[in-house]
């Protein structure tokens, strides 16, 4: 199944590196998705761990990126659950 991401091509303020090619499947784009978010989980780590060894020195980017992380894995798990509750719905049709 080849899902069509188009449309997000033309949302103001959605980053254009985040849109998926049309060839790839909405396995690969949810696989990339989870990389991504773990990615941002392990940067935004680092950088607390820095901040707190006093090896950075500027705390707004140390909120930045811990809020970036954050709001990836809230939106992750938004879009586990929908996927969640549209499989529960599927096996509750009768054939």
């Amino acid at each position: 199944m080849r899902i069509s991401l188009d449309h997000l091509q033309n949302i103001p303020g959605t980053p254009q590196t985040r849109v998926a090619p049309k060839d790839k499947s909405f396995g690969d784009v949810l696989k990339e998705t989870v990389n991504s978010t773990n990615d941002l989980q392990i940067k935004a780590d680092q950088t607390i761990n820095n901040y707190v060894a006093g090896n950075h020195d500027n705390l707004h980017e140390v909120m930045i990126t811990a809020e970036e992380a954050k709001l990836s894995l809230q939106l992750l798990v938004q879009v586990r659950n929908k996927i969640i509750e549209a499989y529960q719905e599927i096996s509750r049709m009768q054939i």
